[in-house]
C-alpha cells in the first residue's frame, strides 16, 4: 500500500479492477496501482489534480512501459472548476525533420513490412516530457521535481512485474532481444522474467531526475538529448539534436458536442477520437436506442461506427498541416445526411463508401487515467508509445523506450497500419508533422453527473468510449461503463469484431442476416479507467476495467 510519506491519507475506498463509491476529496483510476498511489501521494503533499496528473503520467511511464513512456506522447484533457476553463495539452509525437512521405516504401513503391513498427526509424520525436513540464509549470501547484518524485523512486528502487507486463514482453520479445540495451533492461538472459521479478530502471531514474531538475531542457537538450540522438542514429534512425530542440507542446481547444442532454468534450486533432466519437453520437441521436431491441441497437451502433470511421480515413490529420473540416464533421445536419443512408434492417457494405482494402493485423497499446476532485477539477489523459513497448528499442544510457508512432502516419494511401486503420493524404508523413491518433480522453456532463473516461486499445479506442458514453446516457455508473461487453466496426475491414460476451448466438445470426460480417476477438480488449462526480449527492465514484490490473480509488486526506 502507500509509503510512509502518505501516512496522512485516509483510505475512504480502494479496489482493484472494479468500482469504488464514496465521499472523498478526489478519485483516481489508472492502469497500475502504483500510478494511482503516486497521484494520491502528490495530492497529500498539497498538489492539485494537475500535479497529480503529472505524477500518474510519469509513474505509468515507469511501471507500465509497454503502454507509455518518456519516449512517447499523449493528450491531456483538462477542466478547471473555478472558471470552467478547458484545454487539451497536445503532447503528440512529431515526425523528424528528415522524414519524408516515401521513407517506408521500397524501390517499387510498396510498404516495407515492419519498417514503421520495429526499430529506430519507426520512432518519432517524443512529446511526453515537454507535456509534463508544461502541465506542471502552467497548471500545477507544486514544483515539477516533487510531482516526479514517485516515478523516480519506482524506477530507482524497482517494482514487481505482473502477468500483463510478461504477456506483452513475450509478444515483443523477438524484437527486443535483438538490441543489447533493450534486452538488458527488460529481459532475463534473453527470456521473459519470472512473475513478480523486480524491474529496476536506474538509467530511466537518472533521465527523470534530469527532467525534474532542469524541466523541459533536461530531456530535449544537453546530455540526455545527445544520448537519445546518438542511440537512435546508431540504430538506423534519423533524429537530430535540432529535432529535439524544436519540439513544443500545443494547447488546443477540445471538440464538443451534445447527445440527449449530455455535453461531450473530447480530444481535438491530431486525435481523431473526439470527432469520430461525436459524429457517431450525432448519427445515433436520431434513434431511440433505449427502446430498440438488442439486435437493432447493435446494428445501428455498428453502422454509425462505420460511417464515422470512414470520415476518419478521408479527412483527418494534423490540423497544423492540413485543413480538417471540423465544423462540418461535428454538425448535426451533416450527421443527418449520413443517417439517411442507414437502413435499420440492412448493413451498407463499406465498398459503397469507399474502395475495398484487404485486412491487416491488430494489437494492444497505450494507457489511460482519469482524475476528478470534489470541486469538479478533472483530467482525462491517454498516453502512448503505440505498439507494446513501442519500437522495441531502448535509447542507450537513458532507459527511454522509443515509440513507433511513425506507423500511425499513412505510408501509402489506402495501406493499413498495425491496427488495421486506413488513411489518405491528410495523414501522410511530412517533416515536423504530428501523426493522427485514435486516443479519446473524454468528459461527459449533464445536470446531475460528470464523468471522466478513456481507454487504450488502438483503433478500437473510439468505439469503446462510444459504448461507455451510451451506457452513461442510459443512467449507469463507472462500474458498468468499464464492464460493457465490446464490439467494434472501423469501416475497413468491413466486419463487426466482438468480445465473446458481447453477442449471443441468436444476435450473431440475426446481424449476419442483415448483411454484417462478424468475427470474435481473440481476447477481451481495452482497459478503461473512469471516474464520476455525482453533483447532487456530492459523492465520487471510480472504476478500473476488470480486463486490466489497474486500481480505482477514492481518497480523503488530512
Amino acid at each position: 500500500m502507500l509509503k510512509k510519506c502518505c501516512a496522512a491519507l485516509i483510505v475512504t475506498a480502494v479496489f482493484w479492477g472494479t468500482q469504488v463509491h464514496a465521499d472523498g476529496k478526489a478519485a483516481i483510476a489508472s492502469a497500475h496501482p502504483l500510478a494511482t498511489e503516486a497521484g494520491f501521494e502528490i495530492l497529500n503533499k498539497g498538489g492539485n489534480v494537475f500535479d497529480a496528473a503529472v505524477a500518474v503520467s510519469a509513474a505509468l511511464a515507469v511501471v507500465e512501459p509497454s503502454g507509455s513512456g518518456l519516449g512517447g506522447g499523449g493528450f491531456w484533457l483538462l477542466h478547471r472548476a473555478n472558471d470552467g476553463f478547458e484545454t487539451m495539452i497536445d503532447g503528440r509525437e512529431k515526425a523528424p525533420l528528415a522524414a519524408h512521405r516515401d521513407m517506408f516504401l521500397d524501390k517499387n513503391g510498396e510498404v516495407v513490412p515492419r519498417l514503421s513498427v520495429d526499430g529506430a526509424l519507426a520512432a518519432a520525436i517524443p512529446g511526453m516530457p515537454a507535456a509534463l513540464a508544461h502541465l506542471s509549470e502552467k497548471y500545477g501547484r507544486l514544483p515539477l521535481a516533487q510531482s516526479l518524485a514517485p516515478a523516480i523512486r519506482y524506477a530507482r528502487d524497482g517494482f514487481a512485474i505482473g502477468e500483463i507486463h510478461r504477456k506483452l514482453l513475450k509478444f515483443r520479445i523477438n524484437v527486443m532481444k535483438k538490441d543489447p540495451e533493450t534486452a538488458r533492461q527488460f529481459l532475463d538472459n534473453g527470456n521473459v522474467p519470472e512473475y513478480k521479478s523486480i524491474l529496476r530502471q536506474p538509467d530511466l531514474a537518472n533521465t527523470l531526475t534530469q527532467l525534474a531538475e532542469e524541466g523541459r531542457d533536461g530531456f530535449y537538450d544537453g546530455d540526455v538529448a545527445e544520448k537519445l540522438v546518438n542511440s537512435v542514429r546508431k540504430a538506423g534512425g534519423i533524429w537530430t539534436l535540432q529535432d529535439l530542440a524544436n519540439y513544443q507542446v500545443v494547447e488546443r481547444e477540445p471538440v464538443r458536442g451534445w447527445y440527449r442532454g449530455i455535453k461531450v468534450t473530447s480530444a481535438a486533432p491530431p486525435s481523431a477520437g473526439g470527432i469520430v466519437l461525436i459524429e457517431a453520437l450525432n448519427i445515433l441521436s436520431g434513434y431511440d436506442l433505449k427502446h430498440a431491441d438488442d439486435v437493432t441497437r447493435k446494428h445501428l451502433i455498428a453502422e454509425a461506427m462505420r460511417r464515422a470511421y470512414h470520415d476518419r480515413s478521408l479527412y483527418l490529420g494534423d490540423a497544423d498541416f492540413v485543413d480538417v473540416p471540423v465544423r462540418r464533421l461535428l454538425d448535426e445536419d451533416y450527421a443527418a445526411g449520413l443517417r439517411s443512408s442507414l437502413r435499420p434492417d440492412k448493413a451498407l457494405p463499406s465498398t459503397m463508401l469507399s474502395g475495398d482494402i484487404q485486412d491487416a493485423a491488430d494489437g494492444p497499446h497505450t494507457t489511460h487515467f482519469s482524475i476528478i476532485d470534489a470541486e469538479g477539477n478533472r483530467v482525462a489523459a491517454t498516453l502512448s508509445v503505440n505498439f507494446p513497448f513501442g519500437a522495441g528499442l531502448v535509447a542507450a544510457g537513458t532507459g527511454v523506450v522509443l515509440n513507433d508512432e511513425m506507423d500511425d502516419f499513412v505510408s501509402l494511401p489506402g495501406a493499413k497500419n498495425v491496427y488495421g486503420l486506413v488513411g489518405g493524404l491528410a495523414n501522410a508523413i511530412a517533416p515536423g508533422k504530428r501523426m493522427l491518433s485514435s486516443m479519446t480522453p473524454t468528459f461527459l456532463e449533464n445536470d446531475k453527473r460528470v464523468a471522466v473516461l478513456g481507454t487504450p486499445g488502438g483503433s478500437r479506442i473510439i468505439s469503446m468510449v462510444l459504448l461507455g458514453a451510451l451506457d452513461f446516457a442510459d443512467g449507469n455508473g463507472p462500474d458498468s461503463w468499464v464492464r460493457v461487453p465490446r464490439f467494434h466496426h472501423q469501416f475497413i475491414p468491413d466486419m463487426i469484431e466482438y468480445e465473446k460476451e458481447a453477442l449471443t448466438t441468436d444476435e450473431i445470426s440475426r446481424l449476419s442476416a442483415r448483411g454484417h460480417q462478424l468475427k470474435e476477438a481473440r481476447y477481451r480488449y481495452g482497459n478503461m479507467q473512469a471516474v464520476m462526480r455525482d453533483k447532487t449527492a456530492g459523492t465520487l465514484t471510480a472504476a478500473s476495467d476488470p480486463r486490466g490490473a489497474g486500481r480505482a480509488s477514492v481518497y480523503s486526506w488530512n
